[in-house]
């Protein structure tokens, strides 16, 4: 999809510098900087979510299964 967008001149610049740099047209360069920028808030999102649980549930590990794990382990070289 094109589009159109208004952005700083020096941030403009500091992109093409960049593309040239990573031999990428400025297209890419831009496609993978959104990709990251959206994948960074989706995972805020995320972590804001779980804080939201684990403020009314509790984070602590069941006892019983806790030994369960543990005796999992005791057999394994780590």
């Amino acid at each position: 999809m094109k589009t159109a967008i208004s952005i700083p001149n020096s941030i403009f610049e500091a992109a093409e510098q960049v593309a040239k740099e990573l031999g990428m047209s400025r297209s890419e360069l831009y496609t993978t900087a959104i990709a990251a920028f959206v994948g960074a808030y989706r995972s805020e999102d995320v972590t804001e979510k779980l804080n939201q649980v684990y403020t009314k549930e509790a984070s602590t590990l069941d006892p019983v299964l806790r030994k369960l794990q543990a005796a999992a382990l005791d057999g394994e070289n780590w």
